[in-house]
């Protein structure tokens, strides 16, 4: 219905001309609020509830590697925190946050 109004003739008289304007203003911002959201929301969210499940499903004995790099395998697990075996008899405590990936191999 809206797109219809822009495709309309424009009117002549100087009030119907400012409704025209507002409306397709108001339509370029609900267009560019709704690019964001799938561009750059929507994207976030689901690498944030992916990150999450991949928390939830961790275990002893996963191969993981930290934000920073360090690869270890998961030793110990509590609610926040994870004790990762970086070396024989060298375990480093972690927060649950800080894994970024589990590894196959």
């Amino acid at each position: 219905m809206a797109l219809l109004m822009f495709m309309a003739p424009a009117p002549q008289g100087g009030q119907g001309d400012a409704t025209g304007q507002l409306l397709q203003t108001l339509f370029m911002f609900g267009a560019i609020i709704l690019i964001f959201y799938f561009m750059m929301i929507r994207p976030q969210q689901k690498r944030a509830k992916e990150h999450r499940a991949l928390l939830d499903s961790l275990k002893k004995g996963d191969k993981v590697v930290t934000g920073s790099g360090i690869h270890g395998v998961v030793h110990d697990l509590s609610d926040t925190t994870v004790v990762v075996t970086v070396a024989p008899n060298t375990n480093v405590t972690f927060d649950r946050s800080s894994i970024s990936s589990v590894t196959k191999s």
